[in-house]
């Protein structure tokens, strides 16, 4: 679905909202429908001229927490073999070494491969071609 299909779905509840208060209203006061008809207007107006502001808070949102960790490199802080804390952006993580990465010595740059709960599967990172 596409962004603009997402925000106008979130904001079909407001309108129906609306439409329910707006008709117990004229129903009380005996509303005249041309001022029932413009305030819906001007509620439903109002929120395709607030869309463009509000487009990238309905967009796709990024991985975070542990997901967001995948790929990035990282310092062995003690021998994996095969368990071991990675530092990793400043801070400690549990690290298992993949098998055909075991052991890793401390120091040693990591790449994190997955993560299993808060645990990281890390190997080491692919050798650079210098020319």
């Amino acid at each position: 679905m596409t962004v603009f299909g997402r925000y106008v779905l979130l904001q079909v509840p407001g309108w129906l909202l609306a439409a329910i208060i707006l008709y117990a209203l004229e129903r009380r006061f005996d509303l005249p429908a041309w001022a029932i008809i413009g305030v819906m207007a001007v509620l439903v107006a109002k929120d395709f001229v607030l869309y463009p502001f509000l487009r990238r808070s309905y967009e796709t949102q990024v991985e975070s927490g542990v997901q967001a960790l995948v790929g990035l490199a990282g310092v062995a802080r003690e021998t994996l073999d095969p368990a071991g804390y990675v530092e990793l952006r400043g801070e400690l993580w549990l690290a298992e070494a993949m098998p055909e990465a075991r052991p890793i010595a401390q120091g040693e740059r990591v790449r994190v491969v997955s993560a299993d709960g808060l645990r990281l599967r890390v190997t080491r990172p692919a050798p650079s071609i210098r020319s």
